[in-house]
């Protein structure tokens, strides 16, 4: 029988697993910091102050749903301790400290001294340049180690026991086929969504194009947004450990242009949030009327690319199309980001509308989405990136009417 994890009884397991003594009791020392959609978390504080964070998979209580999620991140983990070369990237050292794959129980260090990207920027309304470059710095170092390593991908290939992986899953995935029985779990006003999507053929095409060209070529996190990255409360002293990359649970052999589009589209989403939307005004009104203006945001996006691209230089040479498919990812992600709120919060409302027109804009007329997110041509961005042997951008096929194209809905490698 599978083991329920509660307040009640970790301290319990804790002991049975000997990751505490017999003098953290019972009390009252756990709470629940936010659970993700798949995981319940637990973060319990011992008698010696140290902190630990408790996941456990929700679906591992549905006998007929094999939990993976929390493996991967022990997968992550035992990577780092089988590379020492990743294990030294002190931004994605290992703090996990205990897995339990009966019961999809993962144990991991809790770090006080560092919150989440997400709280800082909204509680200081600041966004430090240094904060964006040693993110980039960070997770060029993890794309550039990994890039085309035989080894890495054949470790990231290890399935639980009992199963068998045949590929890895492709993340740049449109809006699925929907059936009747959508009508019993959105509400009728989120159903605009769907309908606007489909109404959209240059925008499916754009999606199926994304996953028709994606390469996995590298380790990726494929999570990561501003909740999923860490930053020290005393970053303003540190030279190194400023930030730190935190639940691996969806990394796996990827593409690097979807971390990273991943990742700007959670800077854009501190933007989108803030519009002024009424009815009565139009969309590039609203954009340039937002509490959080864009223009306020791009020092740390242009930081965040820079430093990216100044650590991993080749990877314009391997794909002289990496800004602008960073780009269309980051528009994907607000898709999925849209399906998301709809899914937690069961609406659609006219700010998400904007966020569909802006996902929308940067799918399907990327170059132009890198003038208006950026502020600068992507010339201009790589102006101060060392020097790199660029190869001439792809030629686009016309832009004609197809008569057939690969839906949206493509998975494999």
């Amino acid at each position: 029988m599978v083991l329920s994890l509660s307040s009640h009884n970790v301290i319990q397991y804790l002991q049975e697993a000997g990751l505490c003594s017999s003098e953290d009791d019972a009390s009252d020392k756990s709470e629940l910091p936010g659970s993700s959609k798949n995981n319940s978390d637990l973060l319990v504080t011992l008698a010696d102050n140290r902190k630990l964070l408790v996941k456990q998979e929700h679906n591992v209580k549905n006998n007929d749903v094999a939990p993976r999620e929390l493996f991967q991140e022990w997968l992550f983990h035992q990577l780092l301790q089988q590379f020492p070369v990743l294990g030294n990237i002190s931004a994605i050292a290992p703090l996990v400290v205990h897995f339990d794959e009966e019961n999809s129980i993962l144990v991991r260090n809790y770090l006080s001294e560092y919150l989440k990207l997400a709280t800082f920027y909204h509680n200081n309304e600041i966004f430090p340049q240094e904060i964006a470059t040693a993110i980039g710095t960070t997770l060029a170092g993890l794309h550039r180690a990994t890039y085309n390593r035989r080894e890495y991908r054949d470790f990231m290939a290890t399935a639980p026991q009992g199963e068998f992986r045949y590929g890895f899953y492709n993340p740049a995935q449109g809006v699925e086929s929907i059936g009747p029985e959508i009508f019993g779990t959105v509400p009728t006003e989120a159903l605009k969504f769907y309908l606007l999507y489909q109404q959209s053929e240059s925008l499916e095409s754009a999606i199926a194009d994304l996953a028709y060209d994606w390469n996995p070529c590298c380790l990726t996190h494929n999570d990561l947004k501003l909740n999923n990255i860490l930053v020290h409360s005393r970053w303003k002293k540190l030279d190194n450990c400023l930030v730190r990359l935190i639940n691996w649970e969806a990394c796996s052999w990827g593409d690097p242009a979807f971390d990273l589009g991943t990742l700007l589209a959670s800077y854009l989403r501190i933007w989108l949030n803030s519009l002024v939307v009424d009815p009565t005004i139009e969309l590039q009104e609203s954009l340039h009327l937002a509490l959080t203006p864009l223009e306020s945001l791009q020092p740390s996006i242009i930081a965040l690319i820079r430093a990216y691209l100044n650590a991993f230089p080749m990877i314009l040479e391997y794909r002289s199309d990496f800004i602008v498919r960073v780009i269309q990812f980051a528009g994907l992600a607000l898709i999925h980001q849209i399906q998301d709120m709809i899914t937690c919060r069961k609406s659609f409302n006219n700010t998400d509308i904007c966020m569909l027109q802006v996902a929308k804009s940067l799918l399907t007329m990327p170059q132009q989405g890198v003038l208006t997110i950026f502020g600068i041509s992507e010339s201009e961005i790589l102006n101060p990136v060392g020097k790199v042997h660029k190869l001439p951008q792809p030629v686009k096929e016309p832009q004609l009417l197809r008569l057939y194209y690969e839906k949206t809905r493509l998975r494999g490698c």
